[in-house]
């Protein structure tokens, strides 16, 4: 048979069919799959090229695709039907039973054929089910299904007739889950172990040194790192070694001997037993400061610590009796690149051992040397005049100092030339930058005119109980140091007024910060007056015992008020700045020290420094010349831009009388609190208390002898303010909010503060 004579057959029979065709639709409505009669003859063969599969010479029959296949699917496609496009019912009634759009929700599975006969419709549906339950079962436990957001908007959802919420996922959309993805640990990782050792060891130096300690007894490996010895380089047991046993201690410096640059035992009393069994003494062999100051420690440890540290530029011994002439002598010979020496209180050291400090340590720069025997050589001091190298000289305490000592430190020795002017030494500057030479008896004013031009750098001089200097010495002294920044003066009671008009004067009047001039009762207003007008520098001013009044205090308040502001100061929680204290004051046991002038120094503390704001105007009021500089608002009835409070930056701390010092103190914190109204609130109550009680001192008022001249109703009076005063000062609190709280039962008393 020919291939043209089957098409013509083929045609005959779709025509037939299309007879059927409303049997058909109504067979598939009714879902009630029936068995297939068996085909005999002209169908049998039209049912068999149905069934056969694509092949290049079906092109050449120009008929269109079936209606169940889709182009956009990634299946491939292994069946087409013959059926004519217009014919699209069949396939529409199949989409219930069509394995290939139940199954895959949309997507084309081979092997599949769209029917082109009602009666092949029914025979899909068992293997529909049969497909079904083998995907069911063969489905991965393992996968995990796809959120519905994050399916993709471009494929169906759900599948025609399967209610939403119940479809099933597709599984080409399911993620893959391999072995790979997982992330394990690697075998044998530890997190600290495998740490960098310098990375471990910046975070054992964030701990302190006592929990150290107690973090090497975690284990070996741990025990090994604490105890590093890179770790404790820079050894300082003054703030730890009382809570730490001795034992870890020992060996703390023994592991860190090699790496130790700075050790510091100033107050270590329980390493006296283990200097000889550890050897301790021996395992420091690169030192560069040491301090042994106030440790206990024998003789032979501090000659092998000094044997054994050749590069060391800082040596504290300061008050060991075990230190000699022959520790020195060591120091001399073996540490000749020493800067600092400090030997104060050392009692079995004299110059004898400081000479031969001197001539073998070229770049020696400080010499402490307190209460040392025999500061009256002569020959020591010439040595140190040629030498002159020292910056810092401390000889406070040495009763044997002479002026003919000072003077050969200062001059030298023999005939020196001078100037024929001013009868200044013709000789070279002293280095010193500090001289201390407080409480040498032997020191008079002869002995101090040495130092007159040949200290042109000196910062701090301390004079303090030298009981035979006058004015006669500190006032052409005083003209010749620019640069000074401390003076000492405690306890010169032949001082006068005219050495502060001097000091006010001088060169060093705007470097000067620190100024002591207590129990100089010689002392008053009229020289103080021009030092705190003149030195602008001050930040403190001690003048316990002395004849000053509240005229000072006023000035020292408006000193320090017409001082710049400090920019970037803290800010406390409302807003305000923390101030800073600006000046130091000590005003006790001053007899003419009022509480009118602490209570203006406590006033200009916090005292509201905006300026005030200009006053409300409407359009009908008359402009009045007096607030004509400020600005008028635009808008008339508006109010104007009102600043925000400018409170000091500055403030005076001050140590008065014991009786007012409760208040000031309390005053203080809350202005370094940044509570400025708090402050003046506590001001102004402490104000009324005392002037309430003045009033109870005065005539007809009630004292503690009793009734004054005048009694009756006046006295009765001025009693009741009083105890209203007390009152209102005793309930005084640490908030402005007005909440009152009793802080101390009320007491009475007519002088001083009781609030506190």
């Amino acid at each position: 048979m020919s291939f043209a004579t089957t098409a013509d057959r083929f045609q005959d029979s779709q025509q037939s069919q299309s007879v059927e065709e409303p049997g058909a639709s109504s067979l598939q409505a009714e879902h009630t799959p029936q068995p297939s009669p068996r085909l005999k003859g002209r169908r049998k063969l039209l049912h068999g090229l149905q069934r056969m599969s694509s092949s290049q010479s079906l092109l050449r029959i120009h008929r269109s695709h079936s209606s169940g296949y889709r182009g956009s699917t990634r299946a491939s496609i292994s069946c087409i039907s013959l059926t004519p496009s217009s014919t699209t019912s069949y396939s529409q009634s199949f989409t219930t039973f069509s394995s290939a759009s139940h199954v895959s929700n949309g997507y084309s599975t081979a092997p599949t054929s769209v029917p082109s006969t009602p009666g092949d419709a029914p025979s899909l549906a068992p293997y529909a089910r049969r497909v079904e339950k083998q995907r069911t079962v063969c489905r991965s436990p393992l996968s995990v299904p796809v959120p519905p957001d994050a399916k993709s908007t471009s494929r169906p959802a759900t599948s025609a007739g399967v209610p939403p919420g119940q479809e099933q996922l597709d599984y080409f959309s399911q993620p893959v889950v391999t072995a790979g993805s997982v992330p394990r640990p690697r075998p044998g990782f530890d997190f600290w172990r495998d740490m960098p050792p310098e990375l471990r060891s910046h975070v054992l130096r964030l701990l302190c040194p006592h929990e150290i300690v107690k973090c090497s007894r975690v284990s070996k490996p741990w025990y090994d790192m604490c105890f590093d010895g890179q770790l404790w380089a820079t050894l300082d047991t003054a703030s730890f070694y009382q809570t730490i046993p001795a034992d870890a201690l020992a060996k703390i410096i023994t592991r860190a001997g090699p790496f130790a640059r700075d050790l510091n035992l100033r107050g270590c009393v329980q390493l006296w037993d283990r200097w000889r069994e550890s050897d301790l003494a021996d395992v420091c062999t690169n030192l560069e400061n040491i301090s042994l100051e106030g440790c206990q420690i024998d003789r032979a440890a501090v000659h092998s610590l000094m044997y054994a540290n050749s590069r060391l530029v800082h040596i504290n011994v300061q008050g060991l009796q075990v230190v000699s002439n022959s520790t020195l002598k060591i120091i001399s010979q073996h540490c000749h690149m020493l800067r600092h020496l400090n030997v104060s209180w050392c009692p079995n050291v004299c110059t004898k051992g400081l000479r031969k400090i001197v001539e073998n340590c070229p770049e020696l720069n400080e010499l402490r040397a307190g209460e040392i025997r025999g500061m009256g050589d002569v020959a020591f001091m010439r040595e140190l005049f040629h030498r002159n190298t020292l910056e810092s000289l401390v000889l406070m305490g040495c009763d044997a100092l002479t002026d003919e000592a000072l003077e050969t430190l200062m001059i030298g020795s023999g005939d020196v030339e001078r100037d024929y002017l001013t009868y200044h030494p013709q000789v070279a500057p002293r280095k010193l930058k500090h001289l201390d030479l407080s409480r040498t008896w032997g020191i008079t004013d002869a002995g101090l005119l040495s130092l007159v031009a040949v200290l042109p750098d000196l910062e701090g001089l301390q004079l303090s109980k030298c009981s035979a200097l006058t004015d006669v010495s500190l006032i052409p002294l005083l003209k010749t140091l620019p640069k000074l920044t401390h003076l000492d003066l405690e306890e010169l009671e032949n001082l006068t007024n005219s050495v502060l008009a001097t000091l006010a004067s001088s060169p060093c009047a705007s470097r000067l910060q620190h100024l002591s001039l207590s129990h100089c009762e010689n002392l008053g207003d009229v020289g103080m007056l021009p030092v705190l007008k003149m030195c602008k520098a001050l930040t403190s001013l001690d003048l316990d015992n002395t004849r000053i009044s509240d005229l000072v205090l006023i000035e020292a308040a408006t000193a320090i008020r017409a001082r710049p502001p400090i920019a970037n100061l803290p800010l406390n929680a409302n807003g305000n700045a923390v101030p800073k204290v600006g000046l130091s004051m000590v005003v006790y046991d001053c007899q003419h020290v009022t509480w009118a002038g602490i209570r203006e120094v406590l006033n200009r503390n916090a005292e509201n420094r905006s300026p005030p704001s200009a006053p409300r105007r409407t359009a009908g009021s008359p402009q009045n010349p007096i607030t004509r500089p400020f600005a008028i608002p635009a808008q008339p009835g508006q109010l104007p831009e009102r600043k925000p409070p400018a409170y000091p930056s500055q403030i005076i701390n001050l140590k008065t009388f014991y009786g007012y010092q409760p208040t000031v103190t309390e005053h203080t914190r809350r202005c370094m609190a940044g509570e400025f109204i708090k402050a003046q609130k506590l001001e102004r109550k402490w104000a009324e208390y005392m002037i309430a009680s003045e009033e109870a001192g005065a005539p007809g008022g009630f004292s503690r002898e009793g009734f004054g001249l005048f009694g009756g109703v006046l006295g009765r009076r001025r009693r009741r303010r009083v105890r209203e005063a007390m009152g209102a000062a005793n309930d005084e609190t640490d908030g402005a909010d007005g909440i009152t709280r009793r802080r101390r039962a009320r007491s009475g008393g007519s002088s001083g503060c009781s609030m506190m």
